[in-house]
């Protein structure tokens, strides 16, 4: 580890940091999902949730979350790993080895908890950042499963360990009679999925008896074990998104759009 970092547990100096994903300040909707983001953290410790925060002489540099693949609302499948869904540091922290003292202690952290080993889902495409398959290649993690740029990577510290697999989507459209379908997809851990659910909550009420919301949460691992899809909105049955958190304006038309064709 090079001088100068440290890597804790979460403490209290450290939710408003982890629960904005650095974004703090911003917005009081970034905000309010931060505190039920912690708050989801806290619940489930017992149940081997974790971040890891490093500091970098001092200040917050970066974060992780891990947690059983069992209680784990972003998936995959398998059974007695460690699962890490989520890896950030600061871009002014780069190239100080934060990521890979995150990553030492996620291994400690699955060790310790007696798991066979720790996965996570990476990127495979050129210039991509958040979560980059390569990155975690050179540190000696090995793919398991693929679908087209996703990669399914893990370390296995026991060589009876299951191979863990990715989700496989089985979600099927059932209409409403005179109403507009839109199913929600989501989980308290992600901010932004957070945060897109309470958006089409607001905007599907405006519409009131024309709408029927369906959620679905990924956090309840028996829903995502049926549905195996952590986060989506599909709106009379075809999938809406824009690559960030769905905006109100946007889930307002697709629903206007949708009950035009009723």
């Amino acid at each position: 580890m090079h001088a100068g970092i440290e890597v804790r547990g979460l403490t209290a100096d450290d939710e408003y940091f982890v629960g904005t994903c650095s974004h703090r300040n911003e917005s009081e909707e970034i905000d309010a999902s931060s505190h039920r983001r912690v708050a989801w953290l806290k619940a489930n410790h017992a149940e081997g949730v974790r971040a890891k925060v490093a500091l970098r002489d001092g200040r917050h540099a970066g974060f992780l979350f891990c947690m059983p693949i069992e209680v784990s609302p972003w998936g995959p499948r398998g059974e007695n790993l460690l699962v890490v869904p989520c890896l950030f540091v600061l871009p002014h922290s780069t190239d100080h080895g934060i990521g890979g003292a995150l990553l030492e202690a996620a291994e400690q952290e699955a060790r310790d908890q007696g798991l066979a080993g720790i996965v996570l889902q990476a990127v495979h495409l050129e210039g991509w950042w958040f979560m980059p398959a390569a990155y975690f290649e050179a540190r000696g993690w090995e793919a398991v499963d693929r679908r087209g740029a996703t990669r399914l990577l893990w370390k296995r510290f026991a060589e009876q360990a299951a191979p863990p697999r990715l989700l496989e989507p089985t979600y099927t459209f059932q209409p409403a009679a005179g109403r507009v379908v839109v199913d929600l997809f989501w989980n308290r851990f992600c901010l932004t999925s957070d945060m897109e659910a309470q958006r089409v909550r607001d905007v599907a009420a405006e519409f009131g008896e024309q709408v029927q919301l369906n959620e679905h949460q990924a956090e309840q691992a028996e829903t995502l074990g049926l549905c195996g899809i952590p986060r989506a909105i599909y709106v009379d049955g075809q999938e809406i998104s824009w690559g960030y958190e769905a905006p109100r304006d946007g889930i307002r038309d697709a629903i206007r759009r949708a009950l035009s064709e009723h």
